[in-house]
């Protein structure tokens, strides 16, 4: 995907002189596909030499946020972009979904859904969600700080 994607957060802005790591992908909204996340992910962090604090948190995050895209949502696709940059790894996960609200945290053992966006908020930094701006469903993000061996 183009700079200036759905994905990028229009919050992040990047100064002149400053590069970002990025990777993108896109996989059926199926669940076979939440397998093939965890593995492009991990691939690609290998090759970013992040943390393996950060990378395991990562592949959890991605597994989660693909896993709810293809679950609660009725996509055909789900696309998954990975950015790296200022010491801090960010997330988003797009689904065509339009449900109102986006996802929720349950806090309760009781529901069994929304406990693998417990893990997402344990794990990271920060996290949200959003309208994608072109009105093709749904962007989820979440942000994790981490270290590598190359400048990110």
């Amino acid at each position: 995907m183009a700079p200036g994607s759905a994905l990028i957060p229009r919050h992040i802005d990047l100064s002149p002189g400053t590069e970002a790591l990025r990777y993108c992908f896109a996989l059926p909204a199926r669940p076979e596909s939440v397998a093939g996340a965890r593995r492009l992910t991990r691939a690609r962090l290998d090759e970013w030499r992040l943390d393996a604090d950060a990378h395991e948190a990562a592949v959890l995050i991605v597994s989660e946020l693909v896993t709810n895209a293809v679950v609660h949502t009725a996509s055909a696709r789900v696309v998954c972009e990975l950015r790296c940059l200022e010491r801090r790894l960010r997330i988003a996960v797009q689904d065509q979904g339009h449900q109102p609200g986006g996802p929720k945290l349950c806090r309760t053992a009781d529901d069994e859904h929304g406990r693998g966006l417990l893990l997402v908020d344990a794990m990271s930094s920060a996290w949200g969600s959003r309208d994608a701006g072109d009105g093709s469903g749904r962007i989820v993000w979440a942000e994790l700080p981490h270290s590598t061996e190359q400048s990110c």
